[in-house]
């Protein structure tokens, strides 16, 4: 058996897809609603208000962002982000189902690595000045927004890459009752398998 298998099916829901699409908000919903754990990922970033270490992020230095044993990592406007196997096996002892948050280069090497055990769910919010109005919402500075819309890496998550439009499941967030009603059906379907 390789790491992160077992006897019994355990699945991590991927969310992917750009800044401002949603992404924390249906990992949250997720765990309240169905009890799915969030995956804590690691990253050099420096928290935004509210934001609590061992909550929202393991916020690392360099060195000790070095020093883990991730499953993948990426950088995104100039800060590092990974999840190590240890925070995966963390959050699969408390359910069959976990979630973590990636942008699209890591939903596409959770895919590689995991194969079926990883469900890529891509929130789509097809109109910009939507994402725009949810980052500064969120407490994103104007400058800040601007540099992050403009990035490749934004660029990059506008659209489901080619490597996951088989499996990944395309999910338009811009009504909350049909993005849950979506959200159900997977739910059932992994509950299910």
């Amino acid at each position: 058996m390789k790491r992160g298998q077992s006897s019994t099916e355990r699945h991590i829901i991927v969310i992917t897809g750009p800044a401002g699409a949603g992404k924390t908000t249906v990992q949250d919903y997720l765990e309240t609603t169905y009890g799915i754990p969030p995956i804590i990922t690691h990253t050099t970033r420096a928290p935004r208000a509210q934001e609590q270490d061992g909550v929202d992020y393991y916020f690392e230095t360099p060195a000790s962002f070095a020093a883990l044993d991730l499953l993948e990592d990426v950088q995104y406007a100039g800060n590092r982000y990974g999840s190590s196997w240890d925070g995966v096996e963390r959050a699969w002892q408390q359910h069959s189902i976990a979630s973590i948050v990636l942008d699209t280069k890591g939903a596409t090497t959770y895919q590689q690595r995991l194969g079926d055990q990883a469900v890529v769910i891509y929130l789509a919010v097809p109109d910009p000045q939507q994402l725009r109005s949810r980052m500064l919402k969120r407490g994103d500075t104007p400058a800040a927004v601007q540099a992050r819309l403009h990035s490749a890496e934004t660029q990059r998550d506008l659209a489901l890459p080619r490597a996951l439009q088989q499996t990944g499941i395309y999910v338009p967030n811009q009504d909350w009752e049909q993005t849950t009603q979506q959200l159900a059906q997977i739910i059932e379907k992994l509950s299910n398998d």
